[in-house]
């Protein structure tokens, strides 16, 4: 069920950007969930990932990414970076990110985030229960609050590709186009080969800065 919510579109922006900058408060509105709205989900790690080192550099692994000849080359380095992401601190986070799985399967998305609150309690550096409590807030409608743990994955990794691309996700539905524009093509600066993306920048980049003459 669509979760009602009070937030400008200037106040959402405002949650995010404060992890790139500073953004002045302005007063609020209604801003109503989109009709209709299919239950999509914010990009997330694929089902299956190789094992990896958790020391394993970060920087070297973005930087294979970016300059990856082609599209099977970016996806192997990408699902190595998601396996660093979403291996867990502790053996209690591990359960209670299992257990949070089991209730979304379950669509018990209350619950998931219920157990997703204990996570980011317990361990507010693991970036992947910041990252998923966006995805089940976004699934609500709840644009503030899945804005809100956007912005504590990027302040976390500012290279966070998923949360660049759900950001845009996000900017596009509640019609900023150009918000939306700016973070698909920093997703896209950092990760190429983001599947669906580079047909929104296209898109977007025509209604925003318009056709070139």
């Amino acid at each position: 069920m669509a979760v009602r919510f009070l937030c400008a579109r200037t106040l959402c922006l405002a949650l995010v950007l404060g992890a790139m900058g500073s953004a002045p408060a302005l007063a609020q509105k209604e801003l109503p969930a989109p009709p209709g709205k299919e239950q999509k989900k914010l990009p997330e790690a694929p089902a299956k990932l190789p094992k990896v080192d958790r020391t394993k550099n970060l920087d070297f692994l973005f930087g294979a990414l970016k300059a990856a000849p082609d599209e099977a080359s970016a996806k192997h380095v990408e699902a190595r970076i998601w396996a660093i992401w979403i291996q867990t601190p502790s053996d209690t986070a591990s359960l209670l990110m299992a257990r949070a799985k089991t209730a979304v399967d379950a669509k018990k998305i209350d619950v998931a985030i219920k157990l997703l609150d204990s996570v980011i309690k317990l361990r507010p550096d693991y970036i992947e229960a910041w990252n998923r409590r966006a995805t089940l807030y976004y699934m609500q409608n709840d644009y503030a609050r899945s804005l809100a743990d956007i912005r504590e994955v990027l302040i976390r990794e500012p290279r966070h590709f998923g949360a660049l691309a759900g950001l845009g996700m996000i900017m596009q539905e509640v019609g900023d186009e150009k918000r939306a524009l700016d973070a698909y093509r920093k997703a896209l600066a950092v990760n190429p080969y983001l599947e669906k993306i580079p047909d929104q920048v296209k898109a977007l980049t025509e209604k925003v800065e318009g056709r070139d003459i």
